[in-house]
């Protein structure tokens, strides 16, 4: 399963699900990890998503907090408020659900 360590700030703002996406950038490093991780396809109208697990970890140790969170994953540009850049592309990560661990 793919592990994500995120700050802090934004880890809290996902498990109290005021923040709805993650963001990370196009580039070939994000495009194979993420196409190794997220198996499922959907299409949804023109959008298509690839689908899966991930964990959110605030910070580097195996011991840090950590939820595990149902994504969709598209490319898309992202929302200020939530750290991305003004109008650049990203891999977007939208959190359908989480679970704590």
């Amino acid at each position: 399963m793919l592990i994500l360590p995120i700050k802090k700030k934004w880890f809290d703002m996902i498990v109290s699900g005021e923040k709805k996406e993650e963001y990370r950038e196009i580039k070939p490093y994000w495009t194979s990890r993420l196409k190794h991780h997220l198996k499922s396809t959907i299409i949804d109208g023109f959008k298509l998503y690839r689908t899966g697990y991930v964990i959110f970890r605030n910070g580097y140790s195996n011991s840090s907090p950590a939820i595990k969170c149902h994504i969709l994953c598209h490319i898309g540009f992202g929302k200020e408020k939530w750290g991305a850049k003004k109008n650049q592309l990203y891999y977007v990560l939208e959190i359908s659900s989480v679970e704590e661990l």
